[in-house]
């Protein structure tokens, strides 16, 4: 069991380094070909960091293993409102500028609950619960709307929004400089990110076998939150630095593309099967998104360190709740 948790972590660590180095590499790539920092940010950054659950998914549902593939989409959405969002607030309350993340988090709403949907759709008509192919291209089509309204709005946007300084400060983009250096983190990043994915699903397989415990519990709390490292860094950086609308903005950012991207990848390669439990996983993970509302919509606009802890004592008695009931 020792091996397995050293090569868990040791692949998770690859998907860690292996996404900043995709993201630094790609972001100078765009750069040098004249690409706005807006658009590089909220594209090519966004991407980086939810490019560890992509690899881990591909690999996950290429061997088969697509309880670890589905535990790590949701046990990722929900670590991200949990523990990112609540820990970001912890260290720096957040009272939102930008009129973007008010539109963006209803959004999320609405793209968790088809996700709901489409699960439960197979358990109502008395069938198993799956992600198919045809609703992994529906997921898709719904990311195409959703990149090009967005793309659409960053070149309209004014300069004067926050949020085009936010993301211009963003430590990806910067001292972006035109050399070959850049195509050497690209690769070097797809090399680490394949080599860490076939690392994290081989041990993740190993370690459930273990411990006992089935491979969606894995993929939920253990490999959902070492690939949620990036984002968790991204957004206490940004509470820090004062900038709380690109501390939502990775949070729900990262969310929608787990959603519209990485599920869908999965679900083209082979149905996703939702495993026991799962729905209520998704219906967490509606919970938690749907708690923004009152925060975000409904409020002020502020998210405060009262608020933060609130979400970090709910993520946790989600884990002990979730893990409590694997074990009896």
């Amino acid at each position: 069991m020792l091996l397995a948790v050293l090569g868990l972590t040791a692949g998770i660590a690859l998907l860690i380094v292996g996404g900043t180095l995709l993201v630094r590499g790609a972001s100078e790539v765009a750069a040098g070909l004249g690409v706005s920092p807006l658009i590089v940010g909220l594209t090519i950054v966004g991407f980086g960091t939810s490019s560890p659950e992509l690899v881990v998914n591909i690999f996950g549902s290429l061997s088969g293993v697509t309880e670890i593939a589905f535990g790590n989409v949701v046990g990722s959405n929900i670590t991200n409102i949990g523990l990112v969002l609540g820990a970001a607030a912890v260290v720096m309350p957040m009272s939102l500028q930008s009129q973007i993340i008010k539109r963006e988090v209803p959004l999320l709403i609405l793209v968790t609950t088809i996700m709901t949907v489409m699960a439960l759709d197979g358990l109502l008509q008395g069938q198993a619960a799956i992600i198919s192919r045809s609703e992994g291209v529906i997921l898709m089509l719904l990311f195409c709307i959703f990149f090009y309204v967005n793309t659409m709005d960053m070149i309209d946007v004014r300069k004067s929004d926050p949020i085009n300084a936010e993301v211009a400060d963003n430590p990806y983009l910067e001292e972006m400089t035109v050399s070959k250096r850049r195509w050497i983190y690209v690769g070097a990043g797809f090399l680490l990110l394949f080599l860490g994915g076939e690392i994290t699903i081989r041990n993740g397989v190993s370690l459930a076998t273990a411990l006992g415990v089935s491979a969606t519990i894995i993929g939920l709390f253990v490999v959902a939150l070492g690939t949620s490292m990036p984002e968790l860094v991204t957004s206490i950086i940004a509470a820090m630095r004062k900038e709380p609308d690109l501390a939502l903005g990775n949070v729900v950012g990262s969310n929608i593309f787990n959603s519209l991207i990485v599920l869908p990848t999965s679900a083209l390669i082979t149905n996703v099967a939702v495993p026991e439990g799962g729905v209520m996983d998704l219906l967490v993970s509606w919970g938690f998104v749907v708690l923004l509302i009152p925060f975000f919509i409904l409020g002020e606009a502020r998210l405060s360190r009262a608020a933060g802890i609130f979400l970090l004592v709910l993520y946790g008695l989600y884990v002990s709740s979730r893990i409590g009931l694997e074990l009896v």
